[in-house]
Protein backbone atom coordinates (compact mmCIF):
# COMPACT_ATOMS: atom_id res chain seq x y z
CA UNK A 1 0.00 0.00 0.00
CA UNK A 2 0.91 4.20 -0.62
CA UNK A 3 -0.28 7.30 -0.12
CA UNK A 4 -3.30 7.45 -2.73
CA UNK A 5 -2.33 11.49 -2.00
CA UNK A 6 1.47 11.35 -3.35
CA UNK A 7 1.03 8.75 -5.87
CA UNK A 8 -2.07 10.56 -7.91
CA UNK A 9 0.78 13.47 -8.05
CA UNK A 10 1.57 12.41 -10.98
CA UNK A 11 0.12 10.72 -14.20
CA UNK A 12 1.13 6.67 -14.40
CA UNK A 13 3.05 7.70 -17.54
CA UNK A 14 4.65 10.18 -15.17
CA UNK A 15 6.00 7.53 -12.76
CA UNK A 16 7.01 5.44 -15.42
CA UNK A 17 9.15 8.51 -16.84
CA UNK A 18 10.37 8.71 -13.62
CA UNK A 19 11.54 5.10 -13.09
CA UNK A 20 13.43 5.49 -16.08
CA UNK A 21 15.55 8.71 -15.47
CA UNK A 22 16.27 7.78 -12.15
CA UNK A 23 17.40 4.04 -13.41
CA UNK A 24 19.88 6.02 -15.55
CA UNK A 25 21.04 7.31 -12.44
CA UNK A 26 21.40 4.17 -10.82
CA UNK A 27 22.42 2.45 -13.45
CA UNK A 28 25.85 4.41 -13.64
CA UNK A 29 26.21 3.17 -9.80
CA UNK A 30 25.79 -0.45 -10.76
CA UNK A 31 28.66 -0.04 -13.54
CA UNK A 32 30.87 1.23 -10.73
CA UNK A 33 30.07 -1.94 -8.72
CA UNK A 34 30.40 -4.07 -12.02
CA UNK A 35 33.97 -2.78 -11.88
CA UNK A 36 35.20 -2.45 -8.48
CA UNK A 37 33.39 -5.12 -6.43
CA UNK A 38 35.02 -7.88 -8.29
CA UNK A 39 38.74 -5.71 -7.67
CA UNK A 40 37.80 -5.62 -3.92
CA UNK A 41 36.95 -9.22 -3.56
CA UNK A 42 39.97 -10.45 -5.50
CA UNK A 43 42.30 -7.82 -3.07
CA UNK A 44 40.61 -9.29 -0.11
CA UNK A 45 40.86 -12.92 -0.93
CA UNK A 46 44.71 -12.25 -1.30
CA UNK A 47 44.53 -10.80 2.40
CA UNK A 48 42.97 -13.70 3.61
CA UNK A 49 45.16 -16.07 2.01
CA UNK A 50 48.56 -14.59 3.31
CA UNK A 51 46.96 -14.36 6.95
CA UNK A 52 45.83 -17.96 6.74
CA UNK A 53 49.29 -19.45 5.20
CA UNK A 54 51.33 -16.67 7.26
CA UNK A 55 53.04 -15.13 4.29
CA UNK A 56 54.57 -11.66 4.46
CA UNK A 57 52.85 -8.93 4.55
CA UNK A 58 52.98 -7.33 1.16
CA UNK A 59 51.66 -3.70 0.85
CA UNK A 60 49.16 -3.31 -1.67
CA UNK A 61 47.16 -0.58 -2.45
CA UNK A 62 43.33 -1.59 -1.77
CA UNK A 63 40.94 -0.95 -4.81
CA UNK A 64 38.92 1.99 -4.83
CA UNK A 65 35.49 1.66 -2.51
CA UNK A 66 31.75 1.45 -4.16
CA UNK A 67 30.86 4.91 -3.19
CA UNK A 68 33.23 7.45 -2.09
CA UNK A 69 36.22 7.60 -4.67
CA UNK A 70 35.26 9.64 -7.69
CA UNK A 71 34.93 8.37 -10.89
CA UNK A 72 38.09 8.43 -12.93
CA UNK A 73 39.45 7.43 -16.77
CA UNK A 74 40.50 3.69 -16.49
CA UNK A 75 43.35 4.22 -19.36
CA UNK A 76 44.76 7.67 -18.05
CA UNK A 77 43.47 7.61 -14.41
CA UNK A 78 42.25 11.17 -14.96
CA UNK A 79 39.14 12.35 -12.82
CA UNK A 80 36.20 12.38 -15.10
CA UNK A 81 34.29 15.85 -14.81
CA UNK A 82 30.68 16.00 -13.44
CA UNK A 83 29.09 16.91 -17.11
CA UNK A 84 31.78 13.72 -18.44
CA UNK A 85 29.44 11.62 -15.94
CA UNK A 86 25.91 12.48 -16.91
CA UNK A 87 24.63 8.80 -17.28
CA UNK A 88 24.27 7.76 -21.05
CA UNK A 89 24.37 11.58 -22.52
CA UNK A 90 27.92 11.57 -21.11
CA UNK A 91 29.25 8.92 -22.92
CA UNK A 92 26.98 9.94 -26.64
CA UNK A 93 28.62 13.76 -25.86
CA UNK A 94 31.98 12.25 -25.69
CA UNK A 95 31.77 9.94 -29.03
CA UNK A 96 32.31 6.66 -26.10
CA UNK A 97 36.38 8.64 -25.55
CA UNK A 98 37.92 9.93 -22.85
CA UNK A 99 38.29 13.92 -23.03
CA UNK A 100 41.55 13.66 -21.91
CA UNK A 101 43.66 10.91 -23.40
CA UNK A 102 40.84 10.07 -26.48
CA UNK A 103 40.93 6.40 -25.35
CA UNK A 104 37.78 4.61 -26.59
CA UNK A 105 35.34 4.45 -23.34
CA UNK A 106 33.89 0.90 -23.12
CA UNK A 107 29.78 0.55 -24.11
CA UNK A 108 29.36 -1.62 -21.22
CA UNK A 109 28.76 2.20 -19.59
CA UNK A 110 25.72 3.09 -21.69
CA UNK A 111 24.50 -0.35 -22.47
CA UNK A 112 24.13 -1.21 -18.53
CA UNK A 113 22.47 2.46 -18.01
CA UNK A 114 20.35 2.12 -20.81
CA UNK A 115 19.24 -1.36 -19.61
CA UNK A 116 18.54 0.20 -16.11
CA UNK A 117 16.70 2.61 -17.10
CA UNK A 118 14.50 0.21 -19.45
CA UNK A 119 13.79 -2.10 -17.05
CA UNK A 120 12.97 -0.03 -14.47
CA UNK A 121 10.10 1.60 -16.30
CA UNK A 122 9.01 -2.10 -17.20
CA UNK A 123 8.71 -2.49 -13.31
CA UNK A 124 6.52 0.62 -12.44
CA UNK A 125 4.23 -0.05 -15.58
CA UNK A 126 4.09 -3.46 -14.03
CA UNK A 127 3.42 -3.30 -10.68
CA UNK A 128 3.02 0.60 -10.34
CA UNK A 129 4.26 2.87 -7.53
CA UNK A 130 4.09 0.51 -4.45
CA UNK A 131 5.79 -1.71 -2.35
CA UNK A 132 5.96 -4.72 -5.17
CA UNK A 133 7.36 -2.28 -7.57
CA UNK A 134 9.39 -0.73 -5.06
CA UNK A 135 11.10 -4.49 -4.10
CA UNK A 136 11.24 -5.04 -8.06
CA UNK A 137 13.43 -2.29 -8.87
CA UNK A 138 15.72 -4.01 -6.50
CA UNK A 139 15.66 -7.32 -8.06
CA UNK A 140 16.03 -5.94 -11.25
CA UNK A 141 19.12 -3.54 -10.53
CA UNK A 142 20.77 -6.71 -8.45
CA UNK A 143 20.16 -9.17 -11.46
CA UNK A 144 21.48 -6.08 -13.79
CA UNK A 145 24.74 -6.08 -11.27
CA UNK A 146 25.06 -9.88 -11.53
CA UNK A 147 25.13 -10.33 -15.11
CA UNK A 148 27.53 -7.63 -15.86
CA UNK A 149 29.91 -9.32 -12.48
CA UNK A 150 29.60 -12.65 -14.40
CA UNK A 151 30.00 -11.77 -18.00
CA UNK A 152 33.01 -9.88 -17.14
CA UNK A 153 34.58 -12.35 -14.52
CA UNK A 154 32.85 -15.13 -13.99
CA UNK A 155 31.83 -14.41 -10.54
CA UNK A 156 28.57 -14.18 -9.07
CA UNK A 157 28.92 -12.67 -5.62
CA UNK A 158 27.65 -13.86 -2.42
CA UNK A 159 27.50 -10.11 -1.68
CA UNK A 160 24.47 -9.43 -3.91
CA UNK A 161 23.26 -13.35 -4.76
CA UNK A 162 22.33 -13.99 -0.94
CA UNK A 163 21.06 -10.88 0.20
CA UNK A 164 18.45 -11.14 -2.58
CA UNK A 165 17.50 -14.83 -1.70
CA UNK A 166 16.77 -13.92 1.81
CA UNK A 167 14.93 -10.46 0.44
CA UNK A 168 12.30 -12.95 -1.70
CA UNK A 169 12.16 -15.16 1.24
CA UNK A 170 11.28 -12.24 3.73
CA UNK A 171 8.64 -10.74 1.09
CA UNK A 172 7.30 -13.95 0.70
CA UNK A 173 5.58 -13.52 4.70
CA UNK A 174 4.05 -11.06 3.71
CA UNK A 175 2.83 -12.69 0.31
CA UNK A 176 4.26 -9.49 -1.86
CA UNK A 177 4.51 -11.76 -5.11
CA UNK A 178 4.17 -15.51 -4.02
CA UNK A 179 3.17 -16.86 -0.29
CA UNK A 180 6.00 -18.61 2.27
CA UNK A 181 5.37 -21.79 1.07
CA UNK A 182 6.05 -21.53 -2.72
CA UNK A 183 9.28 -19.26 -2.28
CA UNK A 184 10.98 -21.63 -0.25
CA UNK A 185 10.05 -24.48 -2.30
CA UNK A 186 11.54 -22.20 -5.61
CA UNK A 187 14.20 -21.68 -3.39
CA UNK A 188 15.23 -25.29 -2.76
CA UNK A 189 14.46 -26.52 -6.38
CA UNK A 190 16.36 -23.64 -7.57
CA UNK A 191 19.66 -25.09 -5.86
CA UNK A 192 19.00 -28.29 -5.98
CA UNK A 193 18.31 -28.56 -9.83
CA UNK A 194 21.33 -27.10 -10.97
CA UNK A 195 23.75 -28.77 -8.00
CA UNK A 196 22.25 -31.87 -9.51
CA UNK A 197 23.03 -31.01 -12.75
CA UNK A 198 26.50 -30.19 -11.68
CA UNK A 199 27.94 -32.83 -9.59
CA UNK A 200 26.15 -35.37 -12.44
CA UNK A 201 28.32 -33.71 -15.17
CA UNK A 202 31.36 -34.37 -12.45
CA UNK A 203 30.75 -37.54 -11.97
CA UNK A 204 30.47 -38.37 -15.40
CA UNK A 205 33.59 -36.34 -17.06
CA UNK A 206 35.62 -35.06 -14.21
CA UNK A 207 35.16 -31.54 -14.96
CA UNK A 208 32.68 -28.49 -13.26
CA UNK A 209 30.46 -27.50 -16.02
CA UNK A 210 29.40 -24.42 -13.83
CA UNK A 211 30.13 -22.65 -10.69
CA UNK A 212 28.36 -22.50 -7.27
CA UNK A 213 27.05 -19.20 -7.87
CA UNK A 214 24.79 -20.56 -10.51
CA UNK A 215 23.17 -22.53 -7.81
CA UNK A 216 22.77 -19.32 -5.39
CA UNK A 217 21.19 -17.38 -8.46
CA UNK A 218 18.59 -19.98 -9.41
CA UNK A 219 17.52 -20.54 -5.87
CA UNK A 220 17.04 -16.62 -5.43
CA UNK A 221 14.94 -16.51 -8.23
CA UNK A 222 12.62 -19.39 -6.86
CA UNK A 223 12.06 -17.53 -3.69
CA UNK A 224 10.75 -14.44 -5.93
CA UNK A 225 8.76 -16.13 -8.21
CA UNK A 226 8.22 -20.02 -6.79
CA UNK A 227 8.86 -23.32 -8.07
CA UNK A 228 6.87 -23.21 -11.23
CA UNK A 229 9.39 -20.39 -12.42
CA UNK A 230 12.24 -22.87 -12.29
CA UNK A 231 11.81 -24.80 -15.43
CA UNK A 232 11.26 -22.09 -17.95
CA UNK A 233 13.81 -20.25 -16.36
CA UNK A 234 16.27 -23.11 -16.98
CA UNK A 235 15.23 -23.83 -20.11
CA UNK A 236 15.26 -20.18 -21.62
CA UNK A 237 18.90 -19.72 -19.89
CA UNK A 238 19.75 -22.87 -21.60
CA UNK A 239 18.46 -21.91 -25.13
CA UNK A 240 20.06 -18.46 -24.87
CA UNK A 241 23.44 -19.84 -23.54
CA UNK A 242 23.22 -22.10 -26.79
CA UNK A 243 22.16 -19.51 -29.71
CA UNK A 244 24.42 -16.68 -28.23
CA UNK A 245 27.48 -19.17 -27.20
CA UNK A 246 27.11 -20.63 -30.76
CA UNK A 247 27.03 -17.37 -32.36
CA UNK A 248 29.71 -15.79 -30.26
CA UNK A 249 31.82 -18.75 -31.45
CA UNK A 250 30.75 -18.04 -35.01
CA UNK A 251 31.95 -14.80 -34.64
CA UNK A 252 34.98 -16.42 -33.51
CA UNK A 253 34.31 -14.11 -30.33
CA UNK A 254 35.17 -17.14 -28.13
CA UNK A 255 37.00 -19.97 -28.11
CA UNK A 256 36.04 -23.19 -27.80
CA UNK A 257 36.86 -25.12 -24.93
CA UNK A 258 37.09 -21.62 -22.86
CA UNK A 259 34.18 -21.62 -20.25
CA UNK A 260 31.24 -18.92 -20.34
CA UNK A 261 29.55 -17.63 -18.12
CA UNK A 262 25.88 -19.11 -17.49
CA UNK A 263 25.10 -16.52 -14.65
CA UNK A 264 23.61 -13.66 -17.55
CA UNK A 265 21.42 -16.22 -19.40
CA UNK A 266 19.97 -17.42 -16.13
CA UNK A 267 19.44 -13.50 -14.83
CA UNK A 268 18.12 -12.67 -18.18
CA UNK A 269 15.22 -16.04 -17.96
CA UNK A 270 14.55 -14.75 -14.85
CA UNK A 271 13.70 -11.39 -15.46
CA UNK A 272 11.52 -12.47 -18.74
CA UNK A 273 9.63 -14.53 -16.20
CA UNK A 274 9.72 -11.84 -13.08
CA UNK A 275 8.20 -9.12 -15.82
CA UNK A 276 5.79 -11.44 -18.58
CA UNK A 277 5.89 -15.07 -17.13
CA UNK A 278 2.39 -15.59 -16.45
CA UNK A 279 1.52 -14.12 -20.27
CA UNK A 280 4.43 -16.06 -22.09
CA UNK A 281 3.15 -18.99 -20.52
CA UNK A 282 -0.32 -18.14 -21.71
CA UNK A 283 0.15 -17.24 -25.00
CA UNK A 284 2.70 -20.55 -25.26
CA UNK A 285 -0.05 -22.72 -23.62
CA UNK A 286 -2.79 -21.07 -26.47
CA UNK A 287 0.16 -21.65 -29.63
CA UNK A 288 0.39 -25.53 -28.26
CA UNK A 289 -3.66 -25.64 -27.94
CA UNK A 290 -3.18 -26.75 -24.57
CA UNK A 291 -5.70 -24.68 -23.54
Amino acid sequence: MTDPGFVAALPAWGWVLVAALFGLLVGSFLNVVILRLPARMAYLWRQEARDILELEVVDEPRPPGLVREPSHCPSCKHRLAAHDNIPLFGWLWLRGRCRYCRTRISAQYPLVELACAVLSALVVAKFGVSYAGGAGLLFVWSLIALTGIDFRTQLLPDSITLPLLWLGLLLALKGLYIPLQSAVIGAAVGYLSLWSVYWLFKLLTGKEGMGHGDFKLLAALGAWMGPVAILPIVLVSSLLGALIGGGMMLARRHQPGVPMAFGPFIALAGLLWFLAGPTLLHAYLGLMGLR
